[in-house]
């Protein structure tokens, strides 16, 4: 990946919708060059996928929490982890390590739906401890990491 591979990439996550035209426009390459470069991104991996991101205070989504689950065994793993999967307002589910096995981020509507997936968590089988946090506020949120 070289510099212009890492503007492309820039461009995109300002604006994922950006045509090559317009990629091309700002780059100052020819448009064949710039999609032959975004398809070898693509290829390899580099772009995942392209997404719309949603606010989610446009779709009653106004409470983030961070969960932090402690199984009784690594046995519960896969029966966790599938439940999580299944559950909307569960944005990310990261396996740690340190005093608990799982941080989940939560975005739902309010506190009352938030209960209702903690008692839910708190009742699959395997759970041995959970520690939840209400965040107040957002500082930063970057859905994508920065190419380098």
């Amino acid at each position: 990946m070289d510099d212009i591979d890492v503007k492309i990439l820039r461009l995109l996550q300002q604006n994922a919708r950006k045509t090559i035209s317009d990629l091309s426009a700002e780059i100052g390459m020819s448009m064949p060059a710039i999609s032959e470069r975004l398809k070898k991104l693509e290829n390899a991996g580099v772009i995942e996928k392209y997404c719309a991101i949603l606010n989610p205070h446009k779709l009653n989504k106004e409470l983030i929490a961070l969960m932090f689950v402690g199984l009784e065994s690594p046995r519960y793993s896969d029966s966790f982890t599938d439940f999580v999967k299944g559950e909307p307002d569960i944005q990310e589910c990261l396996y740690i390590t340190g005093d608990f096995d799982f941080s989940l981020k939560i975005i739902t509507q309010n506190t009352q739906t938030l209960e209702v997936l903690l008692n839910k968590i708190k009742a699959h089988h395997g759970i041995a401890r959970t520690k939840t946090t209400v965040a107040l506020s957002v500082v930063t949120s970057q859905p994508s990491i920065q190419p380098d």
